[in-house]
């Protein structure tokens, strides 16, 4: 016997799934996130820069070397390295537990995001890795 019966609308399962809405607003998310992140990038890529300098010479023997000429060495490489944030002056030469002199760099970087936001971003660019 074949069952002819109609099937009320209560029967029938709800449709789930993206709304129009949700699929904006998750679309609105993810270029707010990517907006942040294109704003920010450039600075991290210029801390990388700055830590790869740094390491290069803290590797040659920095003892032999003046202040000066510590300091000019860093402008020369960040000069090829295109390091804009952080000259020879703003160096931080010390020396280490071994008697060897080191140099490091801390700076602020703040960049504006949108409208009056900004963020602003810490950098320690030292030889030992952190």
């Amino acid at each position: 016997m074949i069952n002819l019966q109609k099937k009320s609308p209560g029967n029938l399962k709800k449709q789930a799934g993206a709304t129009l809405l949700g699929m904006l607003f998750v679309g609105a998310m993810l270029f707010f996130v990517a907006v942040i992140a294109m704003k920010i990038f450039p600075a991290y890529q210029e801390y990388f820069s700055v830590k790869t300098v740094i390491r290069a010479m803290n590797k040659e023997s920095l003892n032999d070397m003046s202040k000066k000429e510590i300091q000019d060495s860093f402008n020369k490489r960040a000069d090829t390295s295109y390091v804009t944030v952080v000259h020879g002056s703003d160096l931080i030469i010390g020396k280490n537990s071994a008697g060897e002199t080191t140099v490091s760099a801390q700076y602020q970087v703040v960049t504006p995001l949108f409208g009056n936001i900004s963020v602003m971003m810490d950098f320690d660019a030292s030889p030992d890795g952190k």
